[in-house]
C-alpha cells in the first residue's frame, strides 16, 4: 500500500494567466473549492495518510498554507484523516527537485505518488502501486491515450509488458511522437530514488540545473536504463493548465460526480445546490432550492450553485458554476461559464463560455464572451468583453467594447 504523496508547486502557470497573477494555480477556485482539493480528497478516500507539498515561492506557500494548514480539519469535514506538510524554502530548479528536496528533509525512505497541482484526475492510486510493485519498477508513470494534440505533452513508447522504451517531451510534430500515450504527471518513485542523484547521471543532472521531470529526469532514467513503466488510466485525467482546459473539466465533471463529492444535493435533475453549514442559515439555501423549482430561476443543468447566493428572477443559467456569495442580478444570461465567490453581476448581463475571478463586479447590460475576468476587476454598464483577458484590479468603463484584447 502507498502512503505518501508529494505535489510540487513551483511555476508561474503562465498558460492559465490572468487568474494566475496573484494566486498559486492549485488554489484556483474550481467547483466552488481550491482545484488541489479535489485531488487531496481522492487520495484521503483511497488510504493515503501524508500529503506533501513542494512549495516554491511566496505566492504559492502563502496561499497553500493558509488554506490546508496541516490538514487537521479534513477529517471534520470530510471524515478522512491525512497529515499535510511543506517543503522548507528551498529554490528548486524543477519539480523532480521540488521531490527530491522534499524527500531528503523529511528523509522519506519508501515509495512515495507523485501528483501535480494543476491536474484533475481519478485514478486508482493502490491499483497503480500493484502494479509498480509487480514490476519492481524504478519509477511508474500513469499514462492516458491522448487523440487531440501531443505537443503539450511527454509521450511514451511501451513493450508488450508496459515497460516504456522511449519517452519523447512535447514532440514539436505528431510524427516524432512514439505513440499517443501521453505523460498525466502522475508517477511512483521508488524508494531508491534520492539514490540516483548520487550516482554519476543524476549528479550531472543536479550539477547542471536540469531537474523537470518531463525535459530531463524521465529521458535520463530510461537512458540509464532502469525500469520505468506505464500505467495505463482508465478514468478520466485533466491537465487544467489553460482556462479552455478549466472549462472543459468543469463540464465533464458537472455531469460526473456525485452530488456527494460536490458537496451538494441535487434539487432538480442536474441542478445541485451547496448547503450552507448552520442550521439558522438554511432559509438562503430553501429560497435558491424553491426558485429553481417554481421557474423564478430558469436553470438547465448541469448547474452548481454555492452557499448564500442570490439570483434574481428570470435569470437563465445553462452548464455553469455559481460560486459562494454571488449575486445575480434579474434577468440574466449565464452559459458555459465559471462565476467564482464573491462577486456581482448587474442586471440583464450576459456571460458566455468564460471564466469570472472573485470579487469582480460586472455592470448592468454588460456583455462577456469567450474571455477570463481575473479577481477584484470592475466592468462597467453596457461594456462588451469577446476574447478578452483582464488582469486583476483593472477597471473596464462603461460602454466600452474589447475584442481579442488583454488588459494588463
Amino acid at each position: 500500500m502507498i502512503r505518501v504523496a508529494i505535489i510540487p508547486l513551483g511555476g508561474e502557470a503562465t498558460r492559465l494567466r490572468p487568474l494566475t497573477v496573484e494566486t498559486s494555480k492549485a488554489m484556483i477556485r474550481f467547483l466552488n473549492r481550491p482545484l488541489i482539493e479535489l485531488a487531496i480528497l481522492n487520495l484521503a478516500q483511497q488510504g493515503l495518510e501524508e500529503v506533501y507539498f513542494g512549495v516554491r515561492g511566496y505566492h504559492n506557500y502563502r496561499d497553500v498554507y493558509d488554506y490546508f494548514r496541516e490538514g487537521e480539519w479534513f477529517e471534520t469535514k470530510y471524515g478522512r484523516k491525512i497529515k499535510i506538510k511543506y517543503m522548507p524554502r528551498v529554490e528548486t530548479r524543477g519539480n523532480a527537485e521540488a521531490v527530491l528536496a522534499t524527500m531528503e528533509y523529511y528523509n522519506i525512505g519508501e515509495p512515495v505518488l507523485v501528483v501535480q497541482g494543476d491536474n484533475i484526475f481519478k485514478l486508482d492510486v493502490q491499483d497503480m502501486y500493484k502494479f509498480h510493485a509487480s514490476r519492481r519498477a524504478f519509477m511508474t508513470i500513469a499514462l492516458e491515450e491522448e487523440v487531440g494534440e501531443l505537443s503539450e505533452f511527454g509521450v511514451a513508447a511501451l513493450d508488450e509488458d508496459m515497460r516504456i522504451l522511449k519517452f519523447v517531451e512535447k514532440p514539436r510534430r505528431r510524427e516524432e511522437a512514439p505513440s499517443n500515450l501521453v505523460n498525466t504527471g502522475i508517477y511512483i518513485l521508488s524508494k531508491e530514488f534520492r539514490d540516483f542523484f548520487k550516482g554519476d547521471v543524476g549528479k550531472k543532472l543536479y550539477a547542471e540545473g536540469m531537474m523537470d521531470f518531463g525535459k530531463h529526469v524521465i529521458p535520463a532514467i530510461i537512458e540509464s536504463g532502469l525500469p520505468v513503466y506505464g500505467y495505463l488510466s482508465r478514468d478520466y485525467w485533466f491537465d487544467v493548465g489553460t482556462p479552455q482546459r478549466y472549462l472543459e473539466a468543469v463540464r465533464f465533471l458537472l455531469k460526473t460526480l456525485t452530488p456527494y463529492e460536490l458537496d451538494a444535493e441535487e434539487v432538480a435533475p442536474s441542478i445541485y445546490v451547496q448547503r450552507v453549514e448552520h442550521a439558522h442559515d438554511e432559509r438562503e439555501w430553501y429560497s435558491i432550492k424553491q426558485r429553481v423549482r417554481h421557474g423564478r430561476v430558469k436553470v438547465e443543468g448541469p448547474v452548481l450553485i454555492g452557499k448564500y447566493v442570490q439570483i434574481g428572477d428570470e435569470t437563465y443559467i445553462r452548464e455553469s458554476v455559481i460560486d459562494n456569495y454571488v449575486i445575480i442580478g434579474e434577468r440574466c444570461s449565464i452559459e458555459e461559464s465559471v462565476v467564482m465567490d464573491r462577486s456581482i453581476i448587474g442586471r440583464r448581463a450576459v456571460i458566455r463560455r468564460s471564466i469570472i475571478g472573485r470579487h469582480v463586479y460586472i455592470g448592468d447590460d454588460a456583455v462577456i464572451e469567450d474571455s477570463v475576468v481575473a479577481d477584484n476587476v470592475v466592468i462597467g454598464d453596457s461594456a462588451a468583453l469577446r476574447r478578452v483577458k483582464v488582469w486583476p484590479h483593472k477597471k473596464v468603463e462603461s460602454g466600452v467594447k474589447l475584442e481579442q484584447f488583454m488588459l494588463i
